[in-house]
């Protein structure tokens, strides 16, 4: 299996995994540059995934769905172009061979969900959409706090080695807000130096993985007490409580410059 990032818009990746000769892309926001790496590759596009509603991540759908017959899936309770499957949390869908578990993600948006495959040629593999960003998270446009503390606690709790594929090229200004948060994280310092080196070349921070998340992104370690600390210097009496630490948190990243 193969696994792509192909850019659209000013930052999105649109992920294409494909076995050599059929393709999987994940909220295409656009088509072009899909259709051309069909053609380039020889591949045949069998399923489009979705994560959420927004047009950066559906604006190419119908496109592709009408230039290739692929099959598309999407979240059970979101407005998306039709026809497509509707899927939601617990359930299973296959595509290229592979068996993904779907997994409700609300924060987001209402009914934002992920795709977690624990088998691609050696290592899990998520596409999470605008849940979790390296470095960072998703605005929360319709869901709440709690939600969105809850679903991020759900990808975390993934196995470390995941491959986490999220859909915006973000990393650098997450982690500028990372280290305003724990400036003293040296696992946090070590990664922004390898992500500068990594766009310096041109090349994607992305994918990045669950364990790395785990000891940079400050939306997921909302209870480590340096970051407690944080949250209350820039709130203080916004409270200490994990899903407090991660609203204060995610209003702050909202202003931060």
């Amino acid at each position: 299996m193969q696994l792509l990032a192909i850019p659209a818009f000013s930052d999105n990746y649109v992920w294409m995994l494909h076995d050599g000769q059929r393709a999987l892309v994940v909220d295409p926001g656009e088509a072009g540059g899909v259709r051309d790496t069909l053609a380039r590759l020889g591949l045949r596009l069998d399923t489009i995934l979705i994560t959420h509603h927004h047009a950066d991540h559906t604006g190419g759908v119908a496109e592709l769905r009408e230039a290739t017959g692929a099959r598309v899936l999407g979240p059970a309770f979101e407005t998306l172009p039709e026809p497509l499957a509707r899927v939601s949390g617990g359930e299973r869908v296959q595509a290229l061979g592979l068996d993904f578990e779907v997994i409700d993600v609300p924060g987001h948006t209402a009914g934002h969900i992920a795709y977690h495959c624990a088998q691609v040629d050696g290592r899990p593999l998520l596409f999470c959409g605008d849940t979790l960003f390296s470095g960072g998270c998703g605005r929360l446009f319709e869901g709440t706090p709690a939600q969105m503390h809850d679903s991020l606690a759900r990808l975390a709790a993934l196995p470390g080695d995941t491959r986490v594929c999220c859909t915006h090229e973000y990393t650098l200004s997450n982690l500028r807000f990372a280290l305003a948060v724990e400036p003293g994280n040296a696992a946090l310092q070590a990664y922004q130096q390898q992500c500068e080196a990594l766009r310096a070349r041109g090349e994607p921070t992305l994918p990045s993985s669950i364990e790395t998340e785990r000891r940079i992104n400050p939306f997921l370690r909302s209870n480590e007490p340096a970051v407690v600390q944080a949250a209350l210097s820039h709130a203080p009496g916004s409270g200490a409580d994990p899903v407090s630490v991660f609203a204060t948190l995610r209003e702050w990243k909202n202003v931060f410059r």
